[in-house]
């Protein structure tokens, strides 16, 4: 809830639901371009 949250718009409603559990996760693991891409698909 700090990287993606503060650079982009999606970061915050990523790390704001599934943040809460795969933040530890997929911050380390993968890239700060991949994150953008999945809460667009899921969300």
């Amino acid at each position: 809830m700090r990287k993606g949250d503060r650079k982009t718009k999606r970061g915050k409603i990523w790390f704001g639901t599934f943040g809460k559990l795969r933040r530890p996760l997929e911050n380390e693991k993968r890239p700060e371009s991949d994150v953008p891409d999945k809460p667009a698909k899921s969300y």
